[in-house]
């Protein structure tokens, strides 16, 4: 079982749309995928057309111990696709695992106890660096990292960085940046452009070659609880996150590739 996070503590970055649809496309491959909605806001399950009152479980009982993954598990509305769902219940996680000796692996211990019914685990994380995503990194063998196409880009995602190595450092040898994902592009901005060779000349092989465009119909499918790909697969947006998938799916290791 890969798990991936798909990370980025600046909010706005498309960093939802990215889990949704790229665990949207890896489903229609054929794999098995379980999307952990990882944020206080519960954005992953509504996209996903999961409503707050059919939330019986979520991640927050996941990571206080109160039950396993399996139990938290939802059905989503595309086939091979599971979700564990979020609440506004796991803002006060933060506060709530200072008292755990393990408080920076719940998660992973969760994983590690689930059922190998899946063959690939992506986390959406917060928008923040806190015990959340820390958990989420801690879990992961891998890293996803949207990035939207601003000036502040990099300077939020040296950041980032820096919390990968100390979590690499201290808890998770293993964890490697899968790639990051240029968001919100807009060929007719002068600054997207000049922002994607920078960030390209700082990271070089492990920026995506695949671009995500500043999209209506990408904006319009959460509303209706549906991933872009259900939504409008022949959008712009949504042509862009199948062949992201497709990158990103070469990426792996081949016995990943292989399952």
């Amino acid at each position: 079982m890969i798990v991936i996070a798909v990370a980025n503590q600046k909010g706005g970055v498309g960093k939802t749309t990215t889990a949704i649809n790229v665990a949207t496309a890896l489903a229609a491959t054929g794999w098995r995928v379980l999307l952990v909605d990882l944020d206080p806001q519960g954005n992953a399950s509504t996209g996903l057309g999961i409503g707050h009152s059919s939330r019986l479980r979520s991640s927050y009982e996941v990571l206080l111990g109160d039950c396993g993954i399996e139990a938290a598990v939802m059905p989503s509305r595309v086939p091979r696709l599971e979700l564990v769902p979020s609440t506004v219940d796991l803002s006060g996680a933060e506060v709530e695992l200072v008292a755990y000796d393990n408080r920076t692996h719940r998660l992973a211990d969760a994983l590690a106890a689930a059922p190998a019914r899946w063959d690939i685990v992506l986390i959406d994380c917060p928008p923040s660096l806190g015990l959340l995503t820390m958990n989420a990194l801690v879990a992961a063998q891998s890293l996803l990292v949207p990035l939207q196409c601003e000036f502040f880009a990099l300077e939020g995602l040296s950041q980032l960085l820096q919390t990968v190595e100390r979590i690499r450092a201290r808890f998770n040898p293993g964890l490697t940046i899968l790639g990051v994902a240029l968001t919100m592009y807009d060929r007719r901005n002068r600054l997207t452009e000049q922002v994607s060779q920078d960030v390209r000349a700082c990271l070089g092989p492990v920026v995506f070659d695949t671009v995500i465009p500043r999209n209506v119909r990408l904006s319009e499918a959460p509303s209706h609880g549906l991933p872009a790909l259900i939504y409008d697969i022949r959008c712009s947006g949504s042509e862009a996150y199948m062949n992201l998938a497709r990158e990103l799916m070469g990426r792996l290791p081949q016995a990943a590739r292989a399952a």
